[in-house]
């Protein structure tokens, strides 16, 4: 049994389409993976009908034999929203999915059947970047996913789960911008466990927007270094090395210059990150 968490702050438009592919879910004949799954949306501080759109499902859910539990939150942070799913979780094998994720129909049963083991586990889907709309942001999510972080790892964008041994490794989820980072970097690469089936998100639209995004992303990075310098030799060893980096350059030089140009525009005083998150979708 599985207990799926999706935190949702203003999903209007995308929480729909997330749980109608989970209702899509599928299990191989004679597998219980799914059996009993509940599926937990949080929303968390929405101006929109994130909640109603969400409650609309709850019918179809039992139709399939699952449960859609909707807790609405006044205050807006994923943080919090990842704590109370996980307080009203009834099982022990979590997957925490962001509300745009569009899952395949086999994704959520092979995390739950990679799960189902003793020893601490971590395990993600293949991720595929949805075609973006604005040239920039198409070529670097192509040259993104090219990395071998992406490409061959168990990188967890979007969706990620574990078990209960790999739970049981922090209390609650600590007040950070990059929790899908703390979480990976509590497993070692022999824990982690990739499934074949796909899922796909939205990469976020223009250049200004990607600078804010990558530095959000180099700030949580930066710190999950100072509130637990224990896992900081863990968290560089998804950084590509010198050949591979020169590998990817021959390979898709614009990918390649338009990734570095916003790595570097990053370190800048320009594109400020806004005080609310956006996604920039």
């Amino acid at each position: 049994m599985i207990s799926v968490i999706i935190p949702s702050n203003n999903e209007e438009g995308y929480i729909g389409t997330c749980l109608d592919l989970i209702l899509g879910s599928r299990a191989p004949e004679g597998s219980f993976a799914l059996s009993g799954m509940q599926v937990i949306v949080v929303a968390n501080g929405c101006k929109d009908a994130t909640a109603e759109e969400a409650l609309a499902r709850k019918g179809a859910f039992v139709e399939n034999g699952w449960a859609l539990d909707v807790l609405d939150l006044n205050e807006g942070s994923k943080i919090i929203a990842l704590n109370a799913g996980d307080a009203a979780a009834l099982h022990n094998r979590r997957v925490y999915i962001d509300a745009d994720i569009h899952v395949t129909p086999d994704l959520i049963a092979q995390i739950s059947e990679t799960l189902d083991r003793p020893e601490p586990a971590y395990a993600g889907g293949r991720p595929q970047i949805r075609r973006a709309h604005t040239f920039v942001s198409e070529r670097y999510a192509r040259f993104w996913e090219r990395l071998p972080f992406m490409a061959t790892g168990v990188p967890g964008c979007g969706v990620y789960g574990v078990n209960a041994a790999g739970r049981a490794r922090w209390n609650d989820f600590p007040m950070v911008i990059a929790d899908d980072s703390f979480v990976r970097h509590h497993f070692r690469p022999h824990e982690m466990y990739g499934v074949p089936a796909t899922y796909s998100w939205p990469i976020t639209e223009g250049f200004g927007n990607l600078v804010r995004v990558r530095r959000r992303q180099d700030q949580g990075l930066e710190e999950i270094r100072k509130l637990r310098p224990d896992l900081a030799n863990d968290m560089e060893r998804t950084a590509p090395t010198t050949a591979e980096k020169l590998h990817l350059l021959v390979r898709d030089p614009i990918g390649f210059m338009i990734y570095a140009t916003v790595a570097l525009t990053v370190r800048l005083p320009i594109f400020q990150n806004r005080a609310t998150w956006e996604r920039g979708r």
